[in-house]
């Protein structure tokens, strides 16, 4: 079986400035970064945004991840590909830049798979045009700049204890979590405990994912919490002054990032913040680009539709030209039958009771996104081992709820294995059936939003506070905070806490274990279970397959 890696390098990129003028750009609009992919520049940007057109917005989200696999990259960049290619309609992809802690760690690249992928791959998956590693230098300067206001004085009397900012690096590194910095002699620092968070989980990156120009970005990061002085008091940045700093570090990571699919349809890749613990989408600017440059923009939100589609819905399509026009929920067969038998043991093996039961995952997912008044669509990502029995059952299952499923094989087939589907995603779209209703009011308390996503999304029946989580709160509150939108940090694999409950659970209890003020971003982050901000690897990393041969020729990505 031809790998991922190897479709990618036996694929013919043209070059990016052709990809370019599909979407109205020229060659004067972009900065080259090798042949094959490119920024765009400001003043491209700020032309494009100015024109009125806006075109379809189309939401890619899924069941809940498991081993079995879902696909929803591959579905993105392959209904794109289809409505692309066959349907013959601009098109734009706009996705995440991957993290390379889960690439050399257990989850692997982000680029989609088989014929429906962003090419080039390695790059992508890797250092691309260098945004991940400006992060890491901004969120470190950062934490530099602040123990050196320590250091040199501290006329604000910040508490080296109380200082909020995390470092960061984009590597999963358990090591790193708790860390004692400004060790020995004075000359060394001021002592004190810090810790990393793996860079897509710091806020600098929801804020470059939430910037929409250069000012709004310093603004933003003027606006981040450092942390409280020995009397109490809030410390921002733009108390220390910091801000233009670290804008300048950004500043090019801020513009979007031009690519091609395998069958040259182009793709926005942009910013990369986690789901399961920040707001898992693409850059606002991106989006909001391609709504201007295109009829239909393919967006996916991270993981399932309680995570990133939540999130998506509530929080980031706040900051976008306009609310998603479609929904599309990934699932496969063979995941909802791990869902219900929590093994990957005989998934190969026929068991219609497996899949029934297991359904009940994609149905509360999937009309957990019809409740919000936006029109969905379920699209089966077809495997070789999926029987026509399982297949015939599982659109059965899902039309009788009232909504269309489709079966594509975009993975081996590329556009041409989803031209059904994607016509009726485009006509989806067209229908001008979106109502938008958000799960909470803007005004409620940190606890009615909480208790709204928890009853309404993941179905809980109650929502249990920490002692830390009720002080967090109440801090929230002292510092007037309270209203901001909230990002819950869960498990990816369950609709509760707890990653071992698979399916669709109710009658659980969701456990809040924190709240934490994420002001430059403008959301509140709050903590359940055991979420960790800095991931570890596993026995078998990832990393372990990875190889390169003399010639600068990659291999063992995914």
């Amino acid at each position: 079986m031809t790998s991922d890696i190897q479709i990618a390098q036996e694929s013919h990129s043209l070059p990016i400035d052709e990809i370019a003028t599909k979407i109205g750009l020229n060659l004067a609009d972009i900065e080259l970064y090798g042949s094959n992919k490119a920024k765009i520049k400001w003043s491209a940007i700020n032309r494009s945004m100015a024109q009125d057109h806006l075109g379809k917005l189309i939401l890619v989200t899924s069941i809940s991840p498991t081993p079995a696999g879902e696909g929803k990259s591959t579905m993105t960049i392959g209904l794109g590909d289809a409505i692309n290619n066959q349907l013959h309609q601009k098109t734009l992809i706009a996705l995440r830049e991957p993290s390379m802690g889960p690439v050399f760690g257990l989850k692997g690249g982000a680029t989609g798979g088989g014929r429906a992928q962003v090419i080039p791959m390695e790059d992508i998956n890797l250092h691309f045009t260098g945004d991940m590693h400006a992060l890491t230098a901004a969120i470190d300067t950062l934490a530099a700049l602040v123990d050196n206001y320590i250091y040199q004085g501290n006329e604000l009397n910040l508490d080296p204890e109380r200082i909020l900012l995390k470092r960061g690096i984009d590597v999963n590194d358990r090591s790193l979590r708790n860390i004692t910095v400004g060790q020995g002699s004075k000359f060394n620092g001021i002592e004190h405990k810090s810790s990393f968070a793996i860079t897509v989980a710091n806020e600098l990156m929801a804020i470059l994912c939430l910037a929409t120009d250069i000012d709004d970005l310093k603004k933003r990061i003027g606006l981040m919490l450092v942390g409280y002085t020995k009397k109490d008091q809030p410390v921002y940045v733009k108390e220390l002054g910091f801000e233009g700093a670290i804008a300048a570090l950004l500043a090019n990571a801020l513009k979007p990032n031009l690519v091609q699919t395998i069958e040259h349809t182009p793709a926005l890749v942009h910013g990369g913040p986690f789901a399961n613990i920040a707001h898992g989408a693409n850059s606002v600017i991106a989006s909001n680009l391609a709504l201007h440059l295109s009829d239909y923009v393919l967006t996916e939100a991270g993981f399932g539709s309680d995570l990133g589609g939540q999130k998506f819905m509530d929080f980031v399509s706040n900051n976008l030209a306009k609310k998603p026009d479609a929904c599309v929920v990934v699932a496969t067969v063979r995941a909802l039958k791990y869902q219900a038998e929590g093994t990957t043991d005989h998934l190969d093996d026929e068991n219609l009771t497996a899949l029934e039961v297991g359904f009940k995952n994609l149905e509360r997912h999937m009309n957990n996104m019809r409740n919000y008044g936006v029109p969905v669509i379920v699209l089966i990502n077809h495997f070789a081992t999926d029987t026509p029995a399982e297949l015939n059952l599982l659109q059965k299952l899902v039309t009788e709820q009232g909504i269309k499923a489709l079966v594509v094989d975009y993975h081996e087939q590329g556009s041409k294995g989803g031209i059904a589907a994607a016509q009726a995603v485009v006509d989806l779209a067209n229908s001008n059936q979106s109502n938008f209703v958000s799960t909470y009011k803007k005004d409620d308390s940190v606890k009615t939003k909480i208790d709204k996503i928890a009853t309404n999304i993941y179905h809980a029946s109650k929502v249990e506070y920490s002692e830390k989580a009720e002080n967090d709160i109440r801090e929230l509150e002292k510092l007037g905070k309270d209203k901001l939108p909230v990002i819950i940090a869960k498990t990816q694999y369950s609709f509760t806490d707890n990653q071992k409950l698979l399916g669709a659970p109710t009658d659980f209890t969701l456990h809040v274990t924190g709240a934490s003020l994420k002001n430059g971003a403008g959301f509140i982050v709050i903590t359940t279970g055991h979420v960790l901000d800095m991931p570890g690897l596993p026995k078998h990393p990832a990393a372990l397959d990875i190889d390169v041969d003399n010639n600068g020729k990659i291999s063992g990505l995914f």
